[in-house]
């Protein structure tokens, strides 16, 4: 595997100065960054897959074991604030549970029968995404997860840092971020880890994109859970409708903090017509702006 390739070019990293050894390990990551550059055709082709399922109620599944199930819930967990995707819409199929996400649980990389077991207490069906990451691509917990879900019927993205992995071949989109070896041999938390993320940002991301849920580059479904939200909620309808910051704290305020209906309220809809705007048009903002009135 590449990503195990011992680095002859490291064998004296602990002997050299730290500038040295910080520049050679940024090198690395910069690479691993530029390695999904060959990718985005694949991740375009995943994300708009993926959303179309999920148009329909599905939930996305993050799977995976050890750096590469922390680095999928890392991802996933920030769904929620971001976009007000549902909690009850996102499930994490880890090795080791979640109990993994903060220790090292031995020996459950290797459990087929449990990443089986979480699929099977998850009822995936046609409208589930799984995403499946594993740096080697050969994990058994994260590669039987990935075949147990597509046998459901979800559509399986597998991101891996391996070619021709069994991960790769066993998913509906296989997506390569092939990072070779790491500056300390076998250490897949650096490069390939670096790479995974990246992958992930731009594939939930697009995901949400396609959602409907980014109106002009701006989270117009954030969740307002503590004041420097309130606050970037308000520039976002100042933003949206050239209000005064008053103005917009007041149309949040009536909304519930509800950013799109605050929105439509500074625009001079009465709180019970964006109400009905926001239910013709859900996840399409320009239309409810651009309605006539009801």
């Amino acid at each position: 595997m590449s990503t195990e390739t011992y680095g002859r070019r490291f064998v004296e990293i602990a002997e050299w100065p730290t500038k040295v050894a910080l520049e050679a390990m940024l090198e690395g990551q910069l690479a691993a960054v530029s390695s999904v550059y060959g990718q985005l055709d694949r991740i375009a082709a995943a994300s708009e897959a993926a959303a179309e399922r999920l148009r329909d109620g599905g939930r996305i599944v993050y799977m995976g074991a050890g750096t590469s199930g922390r680095i999928a819930v890392q991802d996933g967990v920030e769904l929620t604030p971001t976009y007000n995707w549902p909690a009850d819409r996102l499930v994490f199929v880890l090795a080791g549970g979640t109990l993994a996400v903060t220790e090292s649980v031995e020996g459950a990389e290797d459990d087929e029968a449990d990443a089986r077991a979480q699929i099977a207490a998850a009822a995936l069906g046609p409208h589930d995404v799984a995403i499946g990451v594993a740096a080697s691509g050969r994990t058994p917990f994260t590669v039987a997860g990935i075949e147990a879900a597509r046998a459901a019927g979800a559509l399986t993205i597998g991101i891996a840092n391996n070619p021709g992995s069994i991960l790769l071949n066993a998913s509906d989109h296989p997506i390569l971020a092939e990072t070779g070896g790491e500056p300390i041999a076998g250490s897949t938390r650096m490069k390939a880890g670096t790479a995974q993320k990246v992958v992930l940002n731009l594939l939930s991301t697009t995901m949400m994109l396609r959602l409907g849920l980014v109106y002009r580059g701006l989270m117009v479904d954030m969740r307002v859970s503590n004041e420097k939200l309130a606050r970037r909620a308000c520039g976002i309808v100042q933003e949206l409708t050239g209000v005064s910051e008053v103005e917009a704290e007041d149309a949040l305020k009536v909304s519930d903090y509800n950013i799109r209906k605050a929105v439509l309220v500074a625009s001079g809809r009465p709180p019970a017509e964006a109400d009905a705007l926001l239910t013709l048009y859900p996840k399409d903002l320009k239309s409810a702006l651009a309605h006539g009135p009801l």
